[in-house]
């Protein structure tokens, strides 16, 4: 399905490319890593069925440009970008899901502390919040090192070593409107690893909030911050189907999977069963 909408939003600093897609409660799902809104196509398609759904590639990926030379991102600012956004794109008393993975996950743990009268339920899957984790120096050291490859080696090299947080395969390969890679080990990587969230904010939102990751990726480094982070809000963790990436590789059971979250009533969410694997 192609957008029935798709536009720009002026933000502070840079210019968000946004796309819309069906009718109903409306759905933001945020990319994460080097990704845009060309991840989510497929996802996007199987929601819309029954969702008005948003996407959007954040800013200094893809077709969402900088008003400046590029710097170090910060989840704060991403998390601003997703509040305007909203604030554009759907009414002020009308309730929002969202789904964010992987940096996208962390955005949208920080939005729904920021917009909880907006928020209805939130969807963080993988959020690499690594500095939760007892080993988190060994992590935080581990993505700085990636990050000094690539400024000796190249991409090729820092990806190469990137891929020890996904089970020692190789780093997903993704859908995007353009290669955003670069920019994601120069000026993401490091910055979106060393986020902790607010864990005393995200308390007081805590039953809409669903922590989620995939049932193939529930051994892998990129996993044990979601097992950590689900432990201290008292919830449980949400298996979906596949991997890290789960929504690329097979968007229709996993629109499935978050249709059925989004349904349960706040609160209610996690006490089940955490299945969903493939």
């Amino acid at each position: 399905m192609e957008p029935q909408e798709s536009g720009t939003l002026a933000v502070p600093g840079a210019r968000l490319h946004f796309e819309v897609r069906g009718e109903g409660p409306p759905v933001l799902l945020i990319a994460g890593g080097n990704s845009d809104a060309a991840v989510f196509r497929r996802l996007a398609a199987a929601l819309a069925a029954d969702h008005r759904v948003i996407t959007y590639d954040p800013r200094g990926n893809s077709r969402s440009l900088l008003d400046g030379p590029p710097t170090d991102q910060r989840i704060e600012e991403h998390t601003d970008d997703a509040h305007r956004l909203l604030e554009h794109l759907t009414g002020p008393d009308e309730p929002v899901h969202v789904f964010g993975s992987c940096s996208g996950g962390l955005v949208a743990v920080e939005l729904a502390v920021r917009g909880q009268t907006r928020i209805r339920l939130t969807v963080a899957h993988e959020p690499p919040a690594m500095g939760l984790l007892p080993d988190a120096e060994d992590h935080l050291a581990f993505f700085e090192d990636v990050h000094e490859t690539f400024r000796r080696e190249g991409v090729a090299a820092a990806m190469g070593k990137l891929q020890l947080v996904f089970g020692d395969g190789p780093a997903p390969t993704l859908p995007e409107a353009h290669d955003n890679t670069e920019f994601f080990l120069a000026h993401t990587v490091r910055p979106v690893t060393r986020f902790v969230p607010d864990l005393t904010g995200l308390a007081t939102v805590a039953d809409r909030i669903v922590v989620a990751g995939g049932y193939d990726s529930r051994t892998h480094a990129v996993h044990r911050p979601a097992v950590v982070l689900a432990e201290r809000l008292g919830r449980e963790r949400v298996l979906f189907p596949g991997g890290h990436v789960g929504y690329a590789r097979y968007p229709a059971e996993f629109a499935r999977r978050l249709a059925g979250v989004f349904a349960v009533p706040s609160g209610a969410v996690a006490s089940g069963r955490t299945g969903g694997g493939r």
